[in-house]
């Protein structure tokens, strides 16, 4: 039923509505997706400015889901959006299309079973069928409550919001502020959230006492005397719901108002019909929305009585009736009613209310039966529906939810009637969803409980979880005695025994113990080797084992081990084993071995393999991420974007699109396409709201490098030495980047003049740069061959802050020729040659040099850099085209050939070859998987290689190189 009473005018929220419809679909917010968070007090008007908004925005021909989340701290997973789908298909009345599509999106969810490429492939599903209901118009969701989101929905939003799933989205929400006290989930990533340039966190504040007086004014009808204005403003503290109560008690004459809220919402209930109250009293003990229907088996009064109640409730501004159920206007009035009824009146309504959702047709209801079978105190009839629904939550891979449920079950099960219980099976099942939605505490906790029930000495099984837990807990020290222990239980089986053993070997890989990695590696795989269908211990000792004979000067025997686990991967025929070896080999050839050319082709052909055994979005994107890496290094760019288009045709999500973006990002960097990197970072940071410390580095590094490019030297700097503060890495590779980084930040401020040299930042830097000197000291040839190169570059950068040294720069140069790594040893002439010119001393070798060092750059597409080289090439009068002595242009190297078209690299030829098709530059993105920005750049590269000024004439010579 709908509210048919009058409503308050919105009164001081004018500007405030105007700011969240331009930011939702302004220019601004046009083609990406932009999300607002509402923040305030209860009563400040949230839910009263998400359906004004939202009327906007229809109005403007938005596509508008509305949901709120569930109070009960159990709720299904994806609830608001299943409910904003079924409000809006209810509302569907003429586009049959448009239903089908969120039907068939209701259907996907009822029919979800778990999968190997488990909740990503649920996110990407929930993409695709939002995007067909939306029908190319933009698509706003709007969540009520925000605050008791379920994690599920809350990876659905980061998933969303960093772009991932090809929808033009928009998110409006209203969270309760006082809710985001403590370790609150929604907290850390609000605070992420709020450094993206798409999203915006506003805080409503209550009203202004102008503000106050003209609500108060408008629903009593009258200007308000000056004592009442001031009566109503002190007590109700600019809090418009509080405002709007109080005023009405002066229109309708109630005098002798008590103070507080409580007092007010008593007498406004005691003021109510009979049945009329005990509506409100329902409603405040129910789960809202509390359907007509199931509100009618509740109370069991006729219909027309109820009818006639729940119109007084909604009357006196109690309840808000829509066409889903009932809902307390606010729910301060369920906190005022709680201590109103007597414990048997209490009991007796969740009592009923189970018993209604029990007898209802359909689909049970099974977090709220567990819910209200436990508040009418039968705990034998709330434990089965507390199982039930946390065995749902883990089929649709909500294992934040499925752990309260099993806690609840755990809680329940203290009492279970005349049900027998299995108390260690709840236990471990409690434990383990603790452990996978990362609450590592509470899983130990529960593990701590499961040995005590089970008495006498913990068995290697408990001591391998135990392990595990710690592990993930980030207490590693107590891990590695757990391990220990495991193997020296005398329960412990072989196959115990060598999963702890290459477990162990793996924790000491991530210490970087690398010595005592390799001795556990090789314990595990000497006892695997009398275990049937070991695959996944040999696979995780071999890891660690070539590793740690990669890093301790024998390369050879680590990467013949890591041959070895795919082949027994491959022979035992587990996915998850074949996957898992493939990515340690291509990591160990990319990585400490510096194999880059293999590498790629390894995880390529790694990618194949693993999509044929379905798990291609998962651990084939992570492949496809390690060959773009690769192929960035070795100067590959235009391969390496087809590797990212045939990547992102997976849609991954979490940690493998995060790997992906990243990858992305060096590619977007390097090409000057600023706005498509700072997205994708933007929607790395978006993932990681959550965690993820191992990408901390690689990330701000590349934040470090896009700040550069854009001459923000400051913010650079801020990002070298964020990653120096936050991260603990011992990986010198990744940590000699970041150096570089920093070093090259204070001296791009030298040069431009913008920003002072910070002395205490590059004596840290220097001193960082010292210590991964003497660690890489140790290590294989292959990772003191890397860090070298970036410590050339390291030792060059200072030489800039006192008068460039082209020697330094010379060897540097020399140092990433030897490594077949074009861009560094570009760059690095164009310092080198900038260090000549500056000491005014062989000229010409200066000009070699910035000609090699542009052809290069042109070569891969570096924009930033060519145009570098050429501001450089400029000022120094040094001609970058060499002249023969017949007159003609000697520009990038290439084969003997007339072809005019040689100068392109191969992702431009097939850009201009779409651009003589007739397509725009949108158009050509959606076909290569690039964003439009980036097509831009390479078009504009395309016409300064060609030396045209319009598509025509570049489509001419197009033409002209491909007839016939």
């Amino acid at each position: 039923m709908a509210s048919d009473v009058d409503t308050a005018p919105l009164v001081g929220r004018a500007e405030l509505v105007q700011t969240v419809r331009s930011a939702l679909l302004g220019d601004g917010a046009h083609g990406q997706t932009a999300a607002v968070f509402l923040t305030g007090e209860s009563g400040v008007g949230k839910t009263r400015l998400l359906g004004e908004i939202g009327d906007r925005l229809r109005e403007q021909g938005a596509v508008v889901l509305t949901g709120s989340c569930l109070d009960i701290g159990d709720a299904s997973p994806l609830h608001p959006l299943l409910q904003a789908l079924r409000r809006f298909d209810a509302d569907l009345s003429t586009r049959a299309r448009t239903s089908s599509a969120v039907r068939g999106l209701l259907q996907m969810f009822a029919d979800e079973t778990a999968g190997p490429d488990g909740a990503g492939a649920l996110l990407e599903r929930v993409s695709r069928g939002l995007h067909l209901i939306a029908e190319g118009r933009p698509l706003v969701l709007i969540l009520d409550d925000l605050q008791w989101v379920d994690r599920s929905t809350r990876q659905l939003l980061l998933y969303l919001l960093a772009g991932l799933g090809d929808l033009q989205l928009s998110v409006l929400a209203a969270v309760r502020a006082e809710s985001l006290q403590g370790a609150h989930p929604l907290r850390r990533v609000l605070t992420e959230l709020r450094r993206l340039r798409t999203v915006r966190v506003l805080d409503l504040a209550p009203l202004g006492r102008a503000d106050t007086e003209e609500l108060a004014a408008a629903v009593v009808g009258r200007t308000l005397s000056a004592e009442a204005a001031e009566q109503v403003w002190q007590r109700s503290g600019g809090n418009p719901f509080v405002i709007e109560e109080l005023a009405r008690d002066l229109r309708d004459g109630r005098d002798g108002l008590s103070e507080t809220l409580r007092e007010i919402f008593l007498d406004r209930v005691d003021a109510l019909p009979q049945h009329a109250h005990a509506v409100v009293h329902a409603v405040a003990a129910g789960v809202e929305p509390v359907q007509h229907w199931l509100l009618a088996q509740v109370l069991r009064l006729p219909e027309d009585e109820l009818i006639d109640a729940a119109r007084a409730a909604v009357a006196h501004r109690l309840l808000v009736g829509a066409d889903d159920g009932y809902r307390l206007r606010h729910r301060l009035v369920a906190e005022v009613l709680a201590h109103e009824l007597l414990p048997a009146e209490r009991s007796g309504l969740h009592r009923r209310y189970a018993e209604a959702l029990t007898a209802a047709p359909g689909e049970l209801h099974q977090a709220r039966l567990a819910h209200h079978w436990r508040l009418a105190g039968e705990p034998a009839r709330a434990l089965p529906a507390a199982v039930a629904a946390a065995q749902e939550a883990e089929r649709l891979h909500g294992y934040a939810e499925a752990h309260r449920h099993w806690s609840a079950a755990l809680q329940l099960a203290a009492d279970p009637g005349p049900l027998t219980v299995d108390r260690v099976e709840l236990l471990e099942n409690a434990a383990e969803a603790a452990h996978h939605c990362g609450e590592h505490a509470r899983a130990l906790a529960l593990l701590e409980e499961l040995a005590a029930l089970r008495g006498g000495e913990p068995s290697c099984a408990l001591h391998i979880r135990r392990a595990r837990y710690l592990a993930a807990a980030g207490r590693s020290a107590l891990a590695e005695e757990e391990y220990q222990r495991a193997l020296k239980a005398a329960d412990c089986s072989p196959r115990d025994r060598a999963a702890a053993a290459a477990r162990l070997a793996e924790l000491l890989l991530h210490l970087g113990r690398y010595a005592d990695a390799g001795e556990r590696a090789r314990e595990a795989l000497a006892l695997a080797e009398n275990v049937e269908g070991s695959a996944t211990e040999v696979v995780l000792a071999s890891s660690a084992l070539g590793f740690s004979d990669a890093c301790l000067e024998d390369p050879d025997a680590g990467l013949a081990v890591m041959r070895d686990a795919l082949d027994t991967a491959e022979r035992a025929g587990q996915p998850e084993d074949v996957a898992c070896a493939y990515l340690h080999l291509a990591e160990l050839l990319t990585g400490p071995l510096n194999i880059l050319e293999e590498g790629v082709v390894v995880a390529r052909r790694g990618a194949e393999r693993v999509a044929e055994l379905g798990l291609g979005r998962t651990w084939g994107t992570r492949l496809l991420a390690i060959a773009i890496n690769g192929l960035f290094r070795v100067g590959q760019w235009a391969e390496a974007e087809k590797v990212v288009a045939a990547a992102l045709r997976h849609r991954p999500s979490g940690a493998d699109a995060v790997e992906l973006l990243l990858a992305r990002c060096r590619l977007s960097v390097g090409y000057g396409d600023i706005e498509a990197a700072g997205r994708d970072l933007d929607a790395v940071a978006t993932l990681l709201a959550g965690g993820g410390a191992r990408h901390v580095i690689p990330l701000l590094t590349l934040r470090s490098g896009l700040a550069m490019w854009e001459g923000r030297h400051d913010v650079a700097r801020l990002a070298v030495q964020r990653g120096l503060t936050e991260s603990r890495s011992d990986d010198v590779m990744i940590l000699s980047a970041l150096v570089w980084h920093g070093l090259r930040a204070e001296a791009e401020a030298h040069a431009s003049r913008t920003v002072d040299v910070d002395p205490t930042a590059v004596r840290r830097l220097r001193d960082v740069a010292d210590r991964v000197a003497r660690k890489s000291a140790g290590a294989a040839r292959p990772v003191r061959s890397v860090v070298e190169g970036f410590l050339a570059l390291c030792a060059a950068e200072v030489s800039r802050l006192d008068g460039s040294d082209p020697e330094l720069w010379a060897v540097s140069a020399a140092e990433w020729d030897r490594r077949n790594h074009p861009y560094p040893a570009a760059y690095s002439r164009l310092r080198q040659a900038e260090a000549l010119l500056a000491r005014r001393s062989r000229v010409a070798t200066a000009g070699k040099l910035l000609r090699e060092a542009y052809h290069v750059a042109q070569g891969l597409g570096a924009v930033p850099l060519t145009s570098e080289i050429r501001e450089l090439a400029g000022r120094a009068r040094v001609p970058l085209e060499q002249r023969e002595p017949n007159g003609a242009t000697r520009g990038v190297p290439t084969e003997e050939s007339d072809d005019e078209l040689a100068a392109l690299t191969a992702r431009e030829r097939e850009v201009l070859a779409l651009v003589a098709e007739g397509l725009t530059n949108k158009e050509i993105g959606q076909r290569l998987f690039i964003s439009e920005r980036t097509i831009g750049v390479h078009v504009s590269h395309i016409f300064d290689k060609l030396q045209v000024r319009t598509r025509v004439q570049a489509s001419a010579i197009q033409l002209r190189n491909h007839r016939g």
